[in-house]
């Protein structure tokens, strides 16, 4: 009878008042007694109210049913197909919402949509992976800062291919400590080739110059990157590394320049296709042939076979530091060592040569850097004031 009642005043009534009324019947619905008859009423007056032509009234409804699981799913379904201003709240909470609905509302509805989905907890892979491959930039990076999101890898590349030159997504996505080293280098490039395109339009350097700057730049990204990867992360990382096309033999040798042994045996064996425990092995054997045959196998040049065997004694000798810095970090006393012997090797090819000057003076100056750091640090340190009451204490 009240349902009723109700049906017969909201047809004359106010919006507001509409909107007010609505409301309180959408939480008697929830949460009131209501003998089956009204209840069936009311669920019909609140159908009939989707409506209404006033958004308040469908916004009342939202509001009320948006966190509920027992709310009547037709309502929901409609209320998350209106209009962004009522379908948000919806959208983002609603546990009614299947994964086929959200993936529909994500190819079809706006940026606004696609960002309240981006934001729910527990958000399943495969909406996720919607968003990546069709969302908004907005949405993207609601997605990234969505602890609860689940996101495959294939996702994480769809969103620095689509929307990695951006910088707000590149300092979002390196700011999570659990984003696969693939992904992370990805991330490199893109900077590095926004970078390279931006000095270039500015005529501060050549196209050619500005290249060769940026790929140096992605290589030590990439020694960086490996230093910190292990077991699946570390075989992704070469996998992402062979397939496109940056797995060259002056990654490798810079690698091992930099101590990163794990990094180097995981990229001959990849090339070579042996496990990576034969490779280890073969590494190890300081007294055969095997690295030659080792390096033939992976198809690196002939030319760089004495460079590689000279760094591999080095880094016997030296020691594998087992650092991120150390991993990371050309040592420079490795490569002055191979310079010395690959310029009095009459075999070394100019371009090997050009590569290993360039080794140099970038070894050398970062040993200048941390020099002087340290420099500052201590003179930071003997400037501090002498306190003897805090010696005493």
């Amino acid at each position: 009878m009240i349902v009723r009642q109700f049906i017969s005043w909201i047809r004359t009534a106010p919006a507001g008042e509409r909107a007010e009324a609505t409301r309180a019947l959408a939480r008697a619905w929830l949460i009131s007694d209501l003998t089956e008859d009204d209840r069936i009423a009311a669920e019909g007056a609140l159908l009939m109210l989707l409506d209404d032509p006033s958004p308040l009234v469908r916004q009342a409804m939202a509001e009320v049913f948006a966190r509920s699981a027992d709310a009547p799913a037709a309502i929901v379904q409609a209320l998350s197909a209106d209009q962004p201003a009522i379908a948000l709240p919806v959208l983002e909470h609603s546990p009614l919402l299947i994964d086929a609905d959200l993936v529909d509302i994500v190819a079809t509805g706006s940026d606004e949509m696609q960002c309240a989905i981006a934001r729910r907890i527990n958000l399943p892979a495969s909406v996720a992976a919607a968003i990546a491959e069709v969302g908004s930039a907005a949405a993207a990076l609601e997605l990234i800062e969505n602890p609860y999101a689940g996101l495959a890898p294939f996702s994480w590349d769809r969103i620095v291919e689509r929307h990695g030159h951006l910088a707000a997504i590149r300092e979002s996505m390196l700011q999570l400590e659990d984003l696969p080293s693939a992904t992370r280098l990805a991330l490199v490039a893109k900077l590095s080739d926004t970078l390279a395109q931006f000095v270039v339009a500015r005529n501060w350097l050549g196209s050619d110059r500005a290249d060769r700057i940026a790929g140096e730049a992605r290589e030590r990204s990439t020694v960086n990157i490996a230093a910190r990867a292990f077991g699946d992360d570390m075989q992704n990382l070469i996998t992402h590394l062979r397939a496109t096309g940056q797995l060259t033999a002056g990654l490798i040798l810079r690698a091992l320049l930099s101590g990163n042994l794990d990094l180097f045996g995981a990229a001959l064996a990849e090339l070579s296709g042996l496990p990576y425990g034969r490779v280890s092995a073969l590494l190890n054997d300081r007294g055969s042939n095997g690295l030659q045959a080792l390096l033939r196998r992976a198809g690196l040049p002939e030319t760089t076979y004495a460079a590689f065997r000279v760094a591999l004694e080095a880094s016997h000798e030296v020691g594998y530091v087992d650092s991120g810095d150390g991993a990371a970090r050309l040592h420079r006393r490795m490569v002055e060592r191979v310079l010395t012997h690959c310029e009095t090797d009459h075999s070394a090819a100019e371009p090997l040569l050009i590569l290993l000057r360039r080794f140099a003076t970038e070894s050398a100056r970062e040993d200048a850097r941390m020099f002087c750091e340290e420099l500052a640090a201590e003179d930071a340190i003997a400037v501090l004031p002498y306190d003897d009451d805090l010696i005493a204490a």
